[in-house]
C-alpha cells in the first residue's frame, strides 16, 4: 500500500488554480497521463456562450429529456448544492455540438474513464482512491468516505431521474461519459458510499448526472 501511495504521489500534482470554469476558478490534477478537473462542472452556458436551459420542475425536466433537449439543474433545485456538487446535466447537454466543456477541456469518453480506473489499480479498488475524504454517508457503522489518494475529489452529488425525482445525494456520485450506447442510453461512472469500487453502467440519456472534465 505504501508503495502504491508513493507511486501515486509521484505522478499526482498538487491541485492548482489554473483555469476558469463558468466564472469560477477550477482546480486540476494529473493522474497518470491524464489531467482532470477536481470539481464537478457548474456552468450554465455552452462554450459558444449560448445559455443552457435550467429545468426546475419535474415537468420541465421530463419534457427536455423527451424532446432530446439539453437541461441542467441543482440537486433538489437548491443552489447551495451547486456550491459543493456542481450542476446535474442530462446527456443531451453533454453531447450538444455547442460544447458543454470549457475551452481546453472535454467530456471524457468511456475508454478514458476506464484508463483512469486502470491506473488506480482497477475498478474494484479505484473508487476509494477517487472518493473525497468527506461528505459520504456511513454504511454499516463504517465511514463511506474515501482516501482521495488520487486527488480526484469525487463527491456524492446524487442524480435526477428522467421523471424529475432526485435521489442519493451523499450516497452516490454519478458522472456522464461522452460515449453513447444507442439512441436512448449512454455510459456513465458511479462511486458508491458502500464500497471502494468504481462501476460503469449505461443509463437513460434523460437522467441528470454530474460532469467532470478532462484536459483536451
Amino acid at each position: 500500500m505504501k508503495k502504491i501511495s508513493l507511486i501515486l504521489s509521484a505522478v499526482v500534482m498538487t491541485a492548482m488554480m489554473l483555469s476558469s470554469c463558468g466564472g469560477v476558478a477550477s482546480k486540476e490534477v494529473t493522474i497518470g497521463k491524464q489531467v482532470w478537473m477536481t470539481q464537478n462542472l457548474n456552468v450554465d452556458k455552452f462554450r459558444n456562450g449560448d445559455p443552457i436551459p435550467e429545468a426546475k420542475t419535474d415537468e420541465e425536466w421530463s419534457k427536455a429529456g423527451e424532446n432530446g433537449e439539453p437541461a441542467w439543474c441543482y440537486y433538489n433545485n437548491n443552489p447551495d448544492n451547486g456550491d459543493r456538487y456542481g450542476k446535474l446535466y442530462n446527456w443531451y447537454a453533454v453531447n450538444d455540438p455547442r460544447g458543454l466543456a470549457p475551452e481546453g477541456w472535454k467530456i471524457p469518453s468511456d475508454e478514458e474513464w476506464s484508463r483512469l480506473a486502470d491506473f488506480l489499480g482497477g475498478e474494484s479498488v479505484a473508487g476509494t482512491k477517487m472518493k473525497s475524504t468527506d461528505f459520504w454517508a456511513d454504511y454499516g457503522g463504517k465511514s463511506g468516505n474515501g482516501t482521495n489518494e488520487s486527488g480526484f475529489s469525487g463527491l456524492p452529488g446524487g442524480l435526477r431521474y428522467h421523471d424529475g425525482s432526485f435521489l442519493n445525494v451523499g450516497k452516490n456520485g454519478n458522472w456522464w461519459s461522452s460515449t453513447e450506447i444507442d439512441s436512448f442510453n449512454a455510459w456513465h461512472r458511479i462511486l458508491n458510499y458502500s464500497n471502494g469500487s468504481v462501476n460503469w453502467y449505461y443509463y437513460n440519456k434523460e437522467n441528470g448526472f454530474s460532469v467532470r472534465c478532462l484536459r483536451d
